[in-house]
């Protein structure tokens, strides 16, 4: 099995794994532009929760080997044929944009993010299952590739084959009852070593679903927050509900959009357009329910983010009745997912 810090040091190993690039979703959700095919060195920093001057600086130190796995800078007319064909609203006069297989390398390189670590761990797993799975076994009509098989027999004939085998012959000899012994101990960490793996992918496969949306995400972070309070709107009136209003800005009273659901509920929704990596802490929900649940008495209170929530912001939300709708609910909620609390 591939070390991770031969990983880190050696380019050959890299490129040896490129192509799985789905264990980026595996691991976290990568949002790509409009194209469906690249994102932005902003969009890189937050995907690993890193700084953009330390994607800069990553791409300075290994710029060939990016640009060789899909790195490159837009300029001129090649940048406004871009922008044209993938809807990007920007002024700049360069965009450096990265394919999948490029913030896959970025993964293999960035040494001080956890998402990073995570991307590696898992694909060196992967790996692994894959180069010792035996193919000519598999049946026919299965259609799942080799990562999703796990092979057990392996494991089987090991641990209820080998191992009391290896106990028979301890028994019964002599001279070399060391030397056995010591040969089933190694089997048997051979056997946990696998067992190990396969629980890690199966709860890696069980956390972690499949991309569904992919560009919607990518489409709300070049939101302003302005915008982002009009989508939520939008989303209200597809919903059902009637007399949206948005009155985010100064004098908002702590809310940023108001409603009637179709069954005449009142709704308050506070919008919080944040970079993933930044959550909503607890302080920021306790403000939203004086002014949900005090000054406007609402019926559904929605707090709406294009991040995550904190635990203790959580526990609030759940002990007050205020619906969280968290990064992935809004992915889910603009891809045609109807809100529950509304309905």
């Amino acid at each position: 099995m591939i070390n991770e810090s031969v990983l880190l040091e050696s380019s050959s190993l890299r490129s040896s794994v490129l192509n799985r690039t789905e264990v980026l979703d595996k691991v976290k959700t990568l949002s790509l532009l409009p194209d469906g095919m690249h994102v932005t060195t902003a969009m890189v920093a937050a995907y690993f929760g890193a700084t953009m001057e330390a994607v800069r600086a990553l791409v300075h130190d290994h710029r060939m080997e990016l640009e060789a796995n899909g790195y490159r800078v837009l300029a001129g007319s090649e940048l406004s044929d871009f922008k044209q064909l993938s809807g990007i609203q920007s002024r700049t006069r360069s965009l450096a944009l990265f394919s999948r297989r490029t913030v896959l390398n970025v993964a293999m390189l960035l040494r001080d993010s956890e998402v990073a670590r995570q991307v590696r761990t898992y694909l060196l797993d992967v790996e692994y299952l894959a180069r010792t799975q035996p193919v000519e076994n598999l049946d026919p009509g299965d259609t799942r590739s080799l990562d999703d098989h796990i092979d057990q027999r392996i494991t089987h004939i090991l641990g209820k084959t080998v191992v009391p085998m290896f106990n028979a012959l301890i028994e019964t000899s002599g001279e070399h009852r060391q030397e056995l012994i010591s040969l089933r101990e190694d089997v048997q960490r051979i056997e946990q070593q696998m067992c190990g793996h396969e629980t890690r992918i199966t709860e890696l496969e069980r956390t972690r679903g499949p991309r569904q949306y992919t560009g919607i995400m990518a489409s709300i972070d070049a939101m302003n927050w302005r915008e982002f309070e009009h989508h939520v709107a939008v989303l209200l009136r597809r919903d059902g509900c009637t007399d949206v209003i948005v009155h985010g800005g100064p004098g908002d009273r702590g809310v940023d959009v108001t409603a009637l659901t179709a069954d005449g509920r009142s709704v308050v929704a506070q919008c919080k357009s944040f970079a993933p990596y930044r959550p909503v802490w607890s302080g920021e929900l306790q403000k939203f329910l004086g002014a949900s649940l005090v000054q406007h008495t609402a019926d559904v209170a929605l707090f709406v983010a294009t991040t995550s929530f904190t635990p203790d912001a959580r526990a609030i939300a759940e002990t007050h009745g205020v619906t969280l709708v968290d990064r992935s609910h809004v992915e889910k909620w603009s891809a045609g997912v109807p809100l529950a609390a509304l309905q």
